[in-house]
């Protein structure tokens, strides 16, 4: 017989000699009775800790026994570095390619059909070329030509031309001049070349002279360079920028393409042909 068995038999002993007493002539619980109680107590207890699952063990991790034992497996396998590098490499080029997507859809009527910018060769052609550039960027100067030939040989070729200041404070200075010549009735393509083919840094100075040479007032552009739709005009390709991780001049957008450098009109050319073949900047 366990032990429960024995508690519940002396349990069912003490009830019986209750029954000949009266409720109110009840004793006092006997050394047997209080006994039995803690027994029954102390066996419940035990159960109930039975019931609960053991606590795990832990153990701590020696440094001295585990550090050999990653070096001995890593160098059982040197390639195995490489491949994570590779891995995590595709990983990281994915998910910029997805959060790329996600901002040019995001951004897409800003990038292409913002009507602060300047708009060259045909404004409704079937292919856009967007560049961002900075006037004293010596890579947007050596890539005027190319932009020149494209305009000239190509009848349906839009391009928007995004000021994206970030080489120095004149080049922001020049980019407020410039906006503001956008907006007026002129020969902006005169104005863009003029200030990519002077001399020296491009500030203030030589944005407002180009101007004037179009015929603009140079005390009026002045006094206007601090508007804030000048500012937000540009503060807008910063944006755009952020938003699409450009950070350096010249950046072209074909279609849903970011171009980084001035790769030469050749390969624009192609791109642009690519667009029209089959709507992509580069057909597989």
């Amino acid at each position: 017989m366990n032990r429960l068995s024995i508690v519940l038999a002396a349990l069912a002993g003490i009830f019986a000699g209750a029954l000949g007493f009266s409720v109110l002539n009840r004793p006092e619980p006997s050394t047997d009775t209080v006994a039995v109680r803690n027994i029954v107590e102390q066996v419940l207890a035990e159960q109930a800790a039975a019931a609960e699952p053991a606590p795990v063990a832990t153990a701590e991790i020696d440094p001295a026994v585990i550090n050999p034992m990653i070096e001995s497996y890593l160098l059982s396998d040197p390639k195995l570095l490489q491949r994570m590098s590779d891995a995590l490499e595709t990983t990281m080029r994915s998910e910029a390619a997805e959060t790329t997507r996600a901002a040019m859809a995001e951004y897409r009527t800003a990038i292409f059909e913002s009507p602060t910018d300047v708009v060259l060769g045909n404004p409704e052609g079937d292919v856009t070329l967007v560049e961002f550039f900075d006037y004293n960027c010596g890579y947007c100067r050596s890539a005027l030509p190319d932009m020149a030939a494209l305009l000239a040989e190509d009848p349906n070729l839009k391009v928007v031309l995004k000021e994206f200041p970030i080489l120095s404070n004149e080049s922001i200075d020049a980019a407020r001049v410039a906006v503001l010549v956008g907006q007026e009735d002129v020969d902006y393509w005169q104005f863009h070349e003029a200030l990519f083919s002077s001399r020296g840094k491009v500030d203030k100075e030589t944005a407002l002279t180009a101007a004037a040479d179009l015929g603009l007032s140079q005390i009026d552009l002045e006094l206007r360079m601090g508007e804030p739709s000048v500012a937000q005009s540009i503060q807008k390709s910063y944006e755009i920028a952020q938003a699409l991780g450009i950070t350096g001049t010249p950046t072209y957008i074909i279609g849903d393409e970011i171009i980084p450098g001035a790769i030469g009109a050749d390969e624009l050319r192609s791109r642009i042909a690519d667009m029209r073949e089959c709507g992509k900047s580069q057909c597989s």
